[in-house]
């Protein structure tokens, strides 16, 4: 059903009272915060390359604090098995039957740190789970539960030992971004209160699960006119034939932008998007999908640079409004 005005106006009080609670923990956040409730709102999962001791961990956990469920931490490293994420099953000598224990992926949100330490294989447990939002073991499917998260993480300038994420992977991840360090002025606020217990684990939920299963339901009912989406199109068009790429954005890369693009526009208020709200969301739902040609990576082309050539090329829709 079509959002009306008075959900929009609720949808956008919730969204700032999780984004206020998060900021408790994660400070001087805003965007970022912001970035990461549009993608647990989407359904989606977020890629996070940024460098260590930036906050990763507290903001997964400050998140599901936020909106009363549960958080796990996996580290992974090259020997860690597909087993390791996704559970295994036993024998019980005591019932003479096999019982399954779930691993750490089975949380509403999950910290994935370092992702791309891990091997392929173990990596591709993950495929289905961030798709299908269930795991199967030994022919018997489990499933995560909602709302649920994956917060993947990736260290920028530390390359040795790590295995670059396939293409098919990368195009899982609804979003990425980084929270990079703190400014001075808060800064300072985290050192005055150094020594004390992360804040993160003194954050009371201000919603609870259901309430965000609710959300993510109602985001689906946002109006985007036909030029908005054509808009899109044509974005996902011109990567795909712009110079110095390999790889352009699929069709999965443009779902990504409209869905977040609908819950950016409820955030605000509106029950319709308008092309702003693409353009803001772009270059965090499309640049890591796009895979550059090597020698052009060679010669320093980023994607970033791409991405941003792809949208000054583009011109949106000069209309806007829900009409």
């Amino acid at each position: 059903m079509p959002m009306t005005a008075e959900q929009a106006h609720w949808y956008a009080d919730t969204f700032g009272a999780i984004v206020q609670n998060v900021e408790q923990a994660i400070l001087g956040k805003t965007h970022a915060i912001r970035l990461a409730v549009t993608c647990m709102l989407s359904e989606g999962h977020l890629l996070l390359e940024d460098y260590p001791g930036t906050g990763k961990t507290s903001l997964a956990r400050a998140i599901a604090q936020t909106v009363q469920g549960t958080h796990s931490r996996i580290q992974f490293t090259p020997d860690l098995l597909p087993s390791d994420v996704t559970g295994v099953t036993i024998y019980d000598q005591k019932t003479g039957e096999f019982e399954f224990h779930q691993g750490p992926i089975f949380s509403s949100i999950v910290l994935a740190d370092e992702i791309n330490r891990a091997s392929p294989k173990t990596q591709s447990a993950l495929l289905e789970v961030m798709e299908e939002s269930r795991v199967t073991v030994d022919g018997k499917s489990y499933s995560v539960g909602n709302p649920f998260m994956v917060i993947a993480t990736q260290n920028p300038i530390e390359q040795a030992g790590t295995y670059r994420l396939p293409e098919a992977q990368l195009d899982r991840f609804l979003m990425k971004t980084s929270l990079g360090h703190a400014d001075h002025e808060n800064t300072m606020r985290i050192l005055a209160s150094g020594g004390s217990r992360p804040r993160s684990a003194a954050l009371s939920p201000v919603v609870t699960t259901q309430a965000v299963a609710e959300m993510a339901q109602l985001s689906s009912g946002v109006h985007i006119k036909p030029s908005v989406l054509d808009y899109i199109t044509r974005l996902v068009e011109e990567s795909r034939t712009t110079a110095d790429v390999r790889l352009g954005v699929s069709i999965r890369g443009a779902l990504a932008l409209v869905r977040s693009s609908k819950v950016w526009a409820a955030s605000q208020g509106r029950e319709y998007v308008i092309p702003d709200d693409v353009k803001a969301l772009a270059p965090h739902c499309l640049t890591h999908r796009l895979i550059l040609d090597p020698e052009s990576e060679f010669n320093g082309v980023t994607a970033e640079q791409v991405l941003a050539r792809v949208v000054a090329a583009v011109s949106p829709p000069v209309e806007s409004g829900a009409a």
